[in-house]
């Protein structure tokens, strides 16, 4: 499914077929009150107590004339995250210490967000679920044909970690300095995520 979904990737990213376009992109969003949970470090991997994981449940409407994840794509491109890529969420504990976004096209998957001191959560289709660096997650079951499209805010990139004590200590220096994204990767400007997510440390 993942070489499949990267080959359509980018065969549309070249042709725009079945892509709704940056412009039209916001139209595709649902108002949708977010889900904000706090993980605590649990010794495993550092979590992150100042920002919350947030999920949008099904804030993106993802109608059958587009192709679901060209559709995340554009919304979350107009809203300057980038670097995007299509895959399923590793079935193994694992955390990143740069800020990424999940934007579920297909299927439904129970995921493990947080480790010991977390919770299970089932997302899927046109859901949305925005990380800040350190809650771990993983993928405990899922749909056969259960895919996400990722991304990056502008200062973000891709940076996985596992739960290694010597990553752990380097992170949990670093997570303070991650500055918060500009925009919302779904509603952009002045969402949510600006409310939820502050600069004062």
């Amino acid at each position: 499914m993942p070489i499949l979904e990267k080959l359509t990737g980018y065969a549309e990213h070249t042709t725009s077929l079945r892509r709704p376009g940056k412009k039209d992109a916001p139209d595709f969003t649902r108002a949708r009150n977010p889900q904000a949970v706090r993980f605590k470090d649990d010794a495993l991997v550092p979590n992150n107590l100042r920002w919350p994981l947030i999920i949008y449940r099904s804030a993106v409407d993802l109608r059958e004339h587009h192709d679901p994840a060209a559709v995340i794509e554009e919304l979350f491109e107009a809203n300057e995250w980038d670097d995007t890529w299509r895959d399923g969420i590793y079935d193994y504990v694992h955390y990143h210490a740069k800020i990424h976004v999940l934007g579920v096209a297909r299927g439904r998957g129970r995921i493990r967000f947080g480790v010991n001191k977390g919770r299970i959560s089932t997302l899927k289709g046109g859901d949305v679920a925005v990380l800040p660096e350190g809650p771990s997650h993983q993928c405990l079951s899922a749909d056969d044909d259960f895919f996400v499209v990722g991304a990056y805010p502008p200062a973000g990139t891709y940076d996985e970690r596992t739960h290694d004590p010597g990553d752990r200590r380097r992170v949990v220096k670093t997570i303070p300095k991650v500055a918060p994204p500009r925009k919302d990767p779904a509603y952009g400007t002045g969402r949510p995520l600006s409310k939820l997510w502050k600069k004062e440390r």
